[in-house]
C-alpha cells in the first residue's frame, strides 16, 4: 500500500517571509497551482487513495481539496489540529528578516532549527492563542500550545499517527496526508527513525508528493518524491 505526504502549497505568509505556525492563512496563487499540480502528478502516476488526513488549517485543507479535485477523487477526509504546523508562539506574524535583526541570526536559527528549544510563548489573552479561536473551542485550553519546539510537535503528530492513521494503513488502505513542513518532518522522523540532529536538516518542498511504499507490516519498501 502507499502513504503519501503532501506539504501544502506556498501560502501568502510563506511568500511574505513571515512566521506562520497556527495562523490560518490562505494559499498564494503559486500555492494553488502547486496543489493542483500535485493532484495531476499523482493521477499521472496512477496513485489513488481510500482516505485522507489533514490539519485544520486552510492552507493544508485547500491543498488537499485542490489535489483530490484534479484526481476526481471523493474520499473520506479526517481533520485534526494534531497535524497542524508547529506553533511558533510570539514569533507568529513576524517577518523572519526583521526578527533576525531584532534577536540576531544565531537566536533565530536556534528557534527554527533546534529540536528542543521553544520560541517565546504567547500570553493566553493574546488573540493568537488557539484557545481564543472558535476552531478549537471543543479542545481543553490546557491542551493547546502557547509555543512549541519540534519535539512537542513530534509528540502530538506521532500520537495521532498511531491512533488514527496507522489503523487505516493496517487495513491495506492507501492514505494521503496534507499537512505542514514541521508536522510532516515529525512524521518522517518517526517513520524513518531519523535522529533529532539530522531531522532539522530535512527540507520538504511545497506541493511535491512524497510517496512511501509499505509492506503489510508497514515496513518501508520504497520512498520517493514525484
Amino acid at each position: 500500500m502507499k502513504l503519501v505526504l503532501l506539504r501544502h502549497g506556498q501560502s501568502v505568509w510563506n511568500k511574505e517571509n513571515k512566521f506562520t505556525g497556527w495562523t490560518d492563512v490562505e494559499l498564494s496563487e503559486k500555492g494553488i497551482e502547486e496543489a493542483k499540480e500535485a493532484g495531476k502528478t499523482l493521477k499521472q502516476n496512477d496513485i489513488t487513495f481510500d482516505i485522507a488526513f489533514t490539519s485544520v488549517l486552510k492552507r493544508a485543507v485547500d491543498t488537499l481539496n485542490y489535489a483530490l479535485e484534479e484526481m476526481n477523487l471523493n474520499i473520506p477526509i479526517k481533520y485534526s489540529y494534531k497535524l497542524n504546523e508547529r506553533h511558533y508562539g510570539a514569533l507568529q506574524g513576524l517577518n523572519k528578516d526583521e526578527t533576525r535583526k531584532k534577536y540576531g541570526d544565531e537566536q533565530v536559527h536556534i528557534w527554527r532549527r533546534s529540536a528542543d528549544v521553544r520560541p517565546p510563548a504567547l500570553e493566553i489573552n493574546d488573540p493568537r492563542f488557539p484557545g481564543n479561536d472558535e476552531k478549537y473551542k471543543d479542545i481543553p485550553k490546557e491542551e493547546l500550545p502557547t509555543t512549541e519546539n519540534l519535539l512537542d510537535t513530534i509528540k502530538r503528530v506521532v500520537e495521532y499517527y498511531n491512533e488514527e492513521i496507522k489503523p487505516e494503513l493496517k487495513q491495506g488502505k492507501n492514505v494521503i496526508i496534507s499537512a505542514h513542513g514541521n508536522s510532516l518532518r515529525a512524521l518522517i522522523k518517526h517513520l524513518e527513525n531519523i535522529s533529532d540532529e539530522e531531522i532539522m536538516n530535512v527540507e520538504i518542498p511545497t506541493g511535491k508528493p512524497y510517496v512511501y511504499e509499505l509492506d503489510e507490516d508497514l515496513n518501508i519498501t520504497n520512498k520517493y518524491y514525484l
